[in-house]
């Protein structure tokens, strides 16, 4: 086995989190812990690479409550602002780095994040403990340390997204797409039979550029992984609730959870 390969969920939440903001619904004033779900994100420990996919707006926050202290890379799976806007936070993690810090992630992510923080990518960023990113595109499976990542295509409205399928030796693989609508075919096929499915599952209801869980459990039906887990949940879920009406190899993701759980 080389090294040690596990998952945290940093966020699980949608893009105004749960609590909402002015909400006093039963899930917003739940005094389940599990019901607190702040911005999707994970972290990958593998083989002593430290991971991050996507920097949301409450990526301070998750740092903090999972005591990260280093990170060697980011992925980025879109740029809406849930998924990229604790950008400045990344500071945190370049004070002890020399070399700038890997962002990988597809055409239209990178250049929206040049937009969004042009000081960080420009060349007068020269100063130290400033992010200083170095943007990676998407093509195709990659490899960091004995971790290979196969970005996975997929819809969302209309802005460019991926999610990420994880090969780590001696692990099941995981795939995690926390926002979608569509998977095409070439994207299922790379995902038939994955160990450990990370899917959207927003509301019960329809939404237009994400799964229900109607559509999630249809999804999950087709891939067959050999467990599921669901991310990117409104505060229209309870996590109990859910959970409970759930056939047994389907889970509800929580704030915290680490994967594998074994």
């Amino acid at each position: 086995m080389a090294g040690s390969f596990h998952l945290t969920f940093l966020g699980t939440g949608t893009s105004v989190g749960v609590p909402v903001i002015g909400c006093d619904c039963a899930v917003c004033t739940s005094g389940d812990p599990r019901n607190r779900r702040t911005r999707a994100s994970i972290h990958l420990e593998a083989g002593g690479h430290s991971l991050l996919v996507d920097s949301g707006p409450d990526l301070r926050e998750q740092a903090l409550r999972e005591k990260l202290t280093r990170v060697d890379a980011v992925l980025y799976t879109h740029a809406h602002v849930d998924h990229v806007a604790g950008f400045d936070e990344l500071r945190a993690f370049c004070w002890r780095r020399d070399d700038p810090l890997p962002l990988h992630g597809n055409r239209q992510t990178l250049d929206i994040l040049g937009q969004m923080y042009p000081w960080a990518f420009s060349p007068d960023n020269v100063y130290k403990g400033y992010v200083k990113p170095a943007p990676v595109l998407l093509d195709g499976p990659f490899g960091i340390g004995s971790l290979k990542i196969t970005p996975l295509p997929v819809v969302h409205g209309n802005i460019e997204t991926h999610g990420f399928l994880f090969d780590h030796p001696g692990y099941p693989p995981i795939a995690y797409i926390p926002d979608v609508k569509e998977i095409p075919t070439t994207t299922r096929e790379l995902l038939r039979n994955v160990d450990i499915l990370i899917l959207d599952s927003l509301r019960p209801d329809p939404h237009p550029t994400h799964l229900s869980l109607a559509e999630a459990m249809a999804m999950i039906g087709e891939i067959e992984p050999g467990q599921a887990w669901l991310t990117h949940l409104g505060h229209e879920n309870d996590h109990a609730a859910l959970a409970a009406g759930l056939p047994p190899q389907v889970h509800v993701a929580h704030d915290g959870l680490k994967l594998p759980a074994f």
